[in-house]
């Protein structure tokens, strides 16, 4: 994790594991994805059995932090939009979790389009979409990328 971010909370990881509940059943690939990224981000172990906990039994998405940068609150949509997809169908379920989230972090329609992209480019380039092989480190790079270009471009026009 680079410096400019900042770091994901406990509240993130148990929305995750909310819209990885939203067909009914949290598949273990997709159990082990949000405890895998809530490790990569570095958090407390009692924030970690918490996650675990939520991964076991359907939460609700809840409150997510609002201090969270433009760049995180896109990271967090994309690595939920993979976890939708892990299974290869997203779910009428799964989209109105999606939708439920976005709406959380404030994401709008368009940027939630791009990461979606950005999430099937990464899961495509890695040729596996399983946790152990999908590569979260890129998708946090990629969006910061296209954000620092798209806030460029806009900057001069």
């Amino acid at each position: 994790m680079s410096e400019e971010n900042t770091r994901l909370g406990r509240d993130v990881y148990i929305a995750l594991a909310a819209v990885g509940w939203a067909d009914g059943k949290l598949d273990s690939d997709e159990a082990d994805a949000i405890v895998r990224a809530a490790l990569d981000e570095g958090l407390e172990l009692a924030d970690i059995a918490e996650i675990e906990e939520a991964t076991k039994k359907p939460v609700d998405i809840g409150i997510v932090d609002q201090k969270l940068s433009k760049e995180d609150r896109l990271y967090v949509y994309g690595i939920a939009a993979w976890i939708a997809k892990m299974d290869g169908v997203v779910t009428e379920g799964e989209s109105s979790a999606l939708a439920k989230l976005a709406g959380a972090l404030k994401i709008p329609d368009r940027p939630r389009e791009i990461v979606m992209k950005i999430v099937e480019d990464i899961a495509a380039s890695s040729g596996d979409n399983r946790p152990a092989r999908y590569d979260l480190s890129a998708l946090r790079r990629v969006i910061g990328e296209r954000l620092k270009a798209a806030q460029a471009k806009r900057g001069e026009s």
